[in-house]
């Protein structure tokens, strides 16, 4: 059965996150409904599943039919059911039995924070306002701590018996046009609120309310508790996502 991938972004403020759910909108009920109306019923794969607000610029879904699928006709339609929340930039067909999850090798989001009193309404919609002077430098040492595998059963929201183990290979805090903070971290892949976890336990040692040497200690305790919660979801971004070809 032929097998096909898209490329899209959205903005996730209107939507419980990608996966499908009962009785809410989602990315994926959307985006099915809609290749419903052309190539029939279908079922998606997704590159990484986000979570309820959170923003995909680079998002990967892949789905397989044996409708006669004209790639070019099927990206116009898309775009036009689902403008302007959603937009797909490609859409072509994928080698046999291409999956746009299970073929991932690595996924990177990016996470905003404006570090100022005064909001930006222009930026309020994909960033995170925190008034507190914030000192980048200790948020890099911070955020230092989490490159590498560990269990980040601390930083996530617990799924069943999964395991919590990810490999990072980047995690870094860069000042963005004066006020603006972007947090960029790229993994094999991520678990429940991780990175927004991780957002959150870096703006406490930012703050000094935590010592960056509290980080590792609470990365090795795997206990949840001891986390600072989780950032708001509307600064996150899924900005790439990387495959072996």
């Amino acid at each position: 059965m032929p097998t096909y991938r898209i490329d899209l972004a959205y903005n996730g403020a209107g939507f419980h996150g990608y996966a499908r759910q009962p009785n809410v909108r989602t990315v994926q009920g959307v985006l099915e409904e809609a290749l419903f109306r052309i190539v029939d019923r279908v079922e998606t794969a997704v590159a990484g599943r986000t979570d309820k607000g959170v923003h995909a610029r680079a998002q990967v879904v892949s789905f397989s039919t044996d409708a006669d699928v004209d790639t070019a006709r099927l990206m116009r339609s898309l775009n036009r059911q689902l403008a302007p929340e959603v937009a797909v930039s490609r859409l072509e067909p994928a080698a046999d039995g291409f999956n746009a999850r299970f073929d991932a090798t690595g996924r990177a989001y990016t996470y905003l924070v404006l570090n100022r009193e005064a909001p930006d309404p222009f930026l309020a919609a994909f960033s995170w306002q925190c008034p507190t002077p914030l000192d980048i430098g200790r948020m890099n040492l911070a955020a230092g701590h989490f490159v590498g595998e560990h269990d980040f059963a601390s930083l996530c929201r617990k799924a069943g018996e999964r395991s919590t183990v990810r490999l990072v290979r980047r995690a870094e805090w860069s000042r963005r046009d004066g006020d603006l903070l972007a947090f960029d971290v790229a993994a094999s892949s991520f678990c429940h609120q991780m990175v927004r976890s991780m957002v959150a336990l870096c703006v406490e040692v930012g703050r000094g309310r935590l010592s960056t040497d509290d980080v590792p200690a609470i990365l090795e305790a795997r206990d949840r508790h001891l986390a600072k919660g989780a950032a708001p979801p509307h600064g996150l971004t899924l900005v790439a996502v990387h495959y072996r070809h």
